[in-house]
This record gives C-alpha cells, structure tokens and sequence, in this order.
C-alpha cells in the first residue's frame, strides 16, 4: 500500500511533464492561425483570472469586503494607478471593511 504513493508521483510526474512538452515539440514553426494566436494571447490573463477570483472572495473574513476591495481595484486600475497602489488599496479597503463590521453591533 505505501509503494502506490510512488506510482501516483511519477504518473503526476509523467503527466505533467508531458503537458508542458508535446507543445513544444509537436509546434516548431509560427502559428499563423488568428484566431488560435488571439485565443492563445489571453489564455494567461484568463488563468490568473480563475486562479485569483475565488482568493479574492473567500480570503476575507468578510466576503463583502472582498468584492468592495475587487471594485476598487479594478477603478484604480482603470485610472491607471500602479500595482502597488492597487495592491495597498485593496489591502486598506479589506482592513476597513472588516474593522467596521467587528466594531459594528449586529
């Protein structure tokens, strides 16, 4: 029972390593496909999407105070304030949130 841990590593192993592989491999010459450049194009921004989101709601103890701090965010992103900025913003707008309902009586 305890050498199938191993196997469940090394086929993890193998199967990640092939994922990351094959593309590089099976696809050496441009890709001239629009639409599959465009596609491939945003496939970062999309996984990073779905990768935080979730964080962005459940990491508060409040989640309000997530999505308060989601919106501010993306204003001062849209206004074209830096990452850090942003980040210290989202930051104090949790801070607040969460500060003002453990003060405030329910």
């Amino acid at each position: 029972m305890t050498h199938d841990i191993y196997i469940y590593i090394l086929v993890a192993a193998a199967v990640s390593c092939l994922i990351r592989v094959l593309p590089l491999t099976l696809i050496r010459r441009k890709i001239k496909n629009p639409f599959l450049r465009s596609f491939l194009y945003y496939v970062p921004y999309a996984t990073l999407a779905v990768m935080t989101f979730p964080a962005i709601i459940t990491a508060p103890q409040v989640p309000l105070a997530g999505i308060l701090a989601l919106a501010m965010g993306v204003v001062a992103a849209w206004r074209g304030v830096n990452m850090i900025g942003i980040a210290a913003l989202c930051c104090g707008v949790v801070f607040v949130c969460e500060t003002l309902v453990s003060v405030w009586p329910m």
